[in-house]
């Protein structure tokens, strides 16, 4: 029989310790009474250092009357915290301290679970990552989807009912307003400069030269950021600033994610007329709306357009790194850099590309005697304006190669049609 002998390992492994985090909330009324905040602290500073092996990674406490996390800066900052990998193990009082909402508690058990970080519940004697845990929240699950549908139904309803009678329901800012309990009044710095783009639009004045004035100038935008053609665009098409509203442009999908999408016949609208002061009048508002209709005529644009060509999504501009995009000029359809479009040319000097001159490039350096769709997609990964004149084409092969254009005469790119209609603009500004 062999002898066997017992080695002890010279230097035995340390315990880990483990990092524990405290959470504490205290809401108004009786219940703040009898656990107050600064209990709650002393309670978890003492319960964490008599464990041993446990290390207090912190004491979070909110003080709070909603039980909602953005209303939370120390449960944010608990949260965050665990992300960056400071804390092991949370402890909190009960469930209805760490959150009272329970889609919200799901939501939040099952983030920390995924970073390995279980919550103990010391009323409950629950731990969120074990067996009991799972079923206990799993039942919260269902009873918390219940309870989210018929609220959401129950908003829906009241919502849907004001919108039946004409109310603005859920408008909080709008440019050119103020809007405080319900009560909506005219600001007159930021009216004047609606009035001013409504005016410059009547003009003659595109919605990019509009929006380069602007910015120009230093107007304050709405809710900051830049001043764009989309912008500009999107305010001439505001019925509201004609007194009017359009209500339930937009729906809730579903009552778990609660995400808006836009309602394109989804949902009933409602056309309210005065329901708050105009600051243009409805006939000024009417001839802007006729003539950004001419306008997208002229231009073929067409609404909601779901189209997809060979190019789209494969045009990459050298100079932002935005999607170059479809437009048709006099006819003629060419490619232009989304920034350029949104912003002007000192947001991006990226020239415009003809169609044409793609289609003629495309098919040389697949060498095709004409262009071949379904050749172009299966090979070609996309195409970087590197230059002016010049196009890249990257291959799913890995290979590159550029291929460049030169530029028509303007005297020779111009059609009949398109001179006819530059005598007709002279005329009419003439």
């Amino acid at each position: 029989m062999p002898r066997v002998r017992k080695i002890m390992p010279e230097n035995a492994p340390e315990t880990k310790v483990i990092r524990i985090a405290a959470y504490a909330r205290v809401s108004s009324g009786k219940d703040a009474m009898l656990h107050s905040l600064s209990a709650q602290v002393d309670y978890y500073r003492d319960f964490i250092t008599r464990h041993p092996g446990w290390a207090l990674a912190g004491i979070y406490a909110d003080e709070a009357l909603s039980g909602t996390r953005d209303n939370r800066p120390e449960f944010q900052r608990l949260l965050q915290d665990c992300r960056d990998g400071r804390i092991d193990r949370i402890v909190t009082k009960a469930i209805s301290r760490f959150a009272r909402n329970t889609v919200m508690l799901l939501e939040t058990t099952r983030e920390l679970k995924a970073l390995g970080i279980p919550v103990f519940f010391e009323k409950e004697g629950l731990y969120s990552d074990q067996g009991q845990g799972e079923m206990v929240l799993s039942l919260l699950a269902a009873v918390a989807q219940e309870e989210s549908r018929a609220v959401s139904d129950n908003c829906k309803w009241r919502i849907q009912s004001r919108f039946k009678a004409g109310e603005l329901a859920n408008l909080n800012f709008m440019y050119g307003y103020r809007i405080n309990k319900g009560q909506i009044d005219i600001e007159p710095g930021e009216a004047a400069v609606v009035t001013r783009i409504f005016d410059a639009y009547l003009s003659g004045s595109g919605t990019r030269a509009i929006a380069r004035s602007l910015a120009e100038q230093r107007v304050p935008t709405p809710r900051g950021g830049k001043w764009t053609a989309n912008r500009v665009m999107r305010l001439l098409r505001n019925e509201k600033y004609a007194g009017n509203a359009l209500l339930q442009k937009k729906y809730v999908r579903d009552h778990i994610t609660k995400k808006e999408a836009l309602n394109h016949g989804q949902k009933a609208q409602y056309y309210a007329a005065g329901t708050h002061p105009a600051i243009v009048s409805p006939e000024v508002f009417q001839r802007v709306q006729r003539m950004i209709e001419a306008n997208r005529a002229r231009d073929n644009i067409r609404g909601r357009a779901t189209a997809k060509y060979p190019f789209t999504g494969k045009i990459i501009c050298g100079h932002c790194g935005k999607s170059f995009t479809r437009v048709m000029r006099a006819g003629t359809p060419r490619w232009q850099c989304a920034t350029y479009l949104a912003e002007g040319r000192a947001a991006c000097p990226a020239k415009q590309v003809p169609e044409d001159t793609l289609l003629s490039l495309a098919a040389g350096v697949l060498g095709l005697r004409e262009f071949d769709a379904a050749a172009f997609s299966a090979q070609v990964m996309k195409m970087q304006v590197t230059a002016p004149n010049t196009v890249r084409f990257v291959f799913y092969d890995g290979r590159g190669t550029d291929a460049d254009w030169q530029d028509r005469s303007r005297a020779g790119s111009w059609t009949d049609d398109m001179k006819r209609q530059a005598r007709e603009r002279r005329l009419q500004k003439g």
